[in-house]
């Protein structure tokens, strides 16, 4: 475990050393992702060298949400020090009073690092809340779950204590499903709806299953192919045969999670604004799919579609971030 003397200056150079800059460059207040341009693969880079180096538990640097220096060396001093359980919300700006809650869904093969540095683009009184599903970054020691039903009883059962205000939720890609579908349970049971769903790079007619036959079914190489196609995930992981073999049962997981889902024949309309949002270049998802999803909801808000691929979002936090914010007040009761 980590101790008190975790010091600034050795995360510093180690910082450096990954980047390839000179110490000095790392400024304690630089933002990773916008200054120093760190993206998921280099912090895994970082976490393990910290790892490593420090004595850090596995991933601790992934899973801290932070976005500065001085806040990944908080991080470790104030809460590794004590121990800390696995959270399957990521709260990178705690409020003790939020005027909104926010909950942010991953793609299939992610974790909530895809949304990180977004709450500097929301207001400030508005809590952000990154859900995690299980067998990754903090909850790694947890058995992934391949069934949709089975993820959205679990985030059910994690973020029903959260709904005490008004909320939203904005899914990407299989976020987009759980989102969807957490809708679905909210109102079956007759409990607080979320003021508003955006649902991204998702069609609503059909499971995501490709043409080329179920992803997860596929053989590594085939998988690694019909990702690179599509533009389903970094070249750096589809190329580090190393780097694969650690993300390769969450790809897999996931996709069968897609792959198996059984849209309903004939839903009922849910009785809350829904916005979609789309790249242009999408090659798995065309804009009839994204346009599908008029038909389960009673009250569309249209669709926003972004230069990029399926993963357009990376590109466009700021004005995505202004849309969301936006469409959730328009559809403020």
């Amino acid at each position: 475990m980590p101790t008190a003397s975790v010091n600034i200056e050795e995360l510093r150079a180690l910082i450096a050393g990954v980047l390839e800059i000179e110490p000095e460059e790392v400024t304690d207040e630089a933002r990773f992702s916008d200054e120093l341009d760190i993206d998921s693969l280099l912090m895994l880079e970082i976490s393990t060298r910290v790892e490593t180096a420090l004595g850090v538990p596995e991933n601790a640097v992934v899973i801290s949400g932070a976005t500065t220096l001085a806040e990944l060396h908080a991080f470790l001093i104030s809460k590794l020090v004590r121990g800390m359980p696995a959270q399957p919300v990521i709260r990178p700006r705690p409020l003790s009073d939020p005027a909104v809650r926010l909950f942010l869904l991953h793609h299939a093969g992610g974790s909530h690092l895809l949304y990180r540095g977004w709450a500097q683009h929301f207001p400030q009184d508005w809590e952000l809340c990154l859900l995690e599903a299980p067998g990754r970054g903090q909850l790694q020691s947890l058995p992934l779950i391949d069934d949709c039903d089975r993820l959205v009883d679990y985030f059910h059962t994690t973020i029903t204590p959260l709904l005490d205000r008004p909320y939203g939720f904005f899914g990407h890609s299989m976020g987009a499903l759980i989102a969807y579908q957490l809708t679905r349970r909210l109102h079956h049971e007759r409990a607080p709806l979320p003021n508003w769903l955006g649902v991204s790079a998702y069609g609503a007619s059909r499971g995501e299953a490709s043409a080329d036959g179920p992803p997860h079914l596929m053989s590594d190489e085939e998988l690694r192919g019909w990702l690179r196609n599509v533009g389903g995930s970094t070249p750096q992981l589809l190329d580090d045969d190393a780097i694969w073999r650690k993300f390769a049962p969450v790809f897999r997981n996931d996709f069968k999670l897609l792959d198996t889902w059984a849209p309903p024949r004939a839903p009922e309309p849910l009785p809350v604004p829904l916005s979609v949002f789309g790249g242009r270049r999408d090659k798995l998802i065309d804009e009839d799919r994204l346009l599908s999803w008029r038909a389960f909801t009673t009250h569309f808000r249209g669709l926003e579609r972004y230069d990029g691929d399926h993963f357009y979002l990376t590109n466009h936090q700021q004005p995505l971030a202004s849309a969301i914010t936006a469409a959730m007040r328009s559809a403020a009761p």
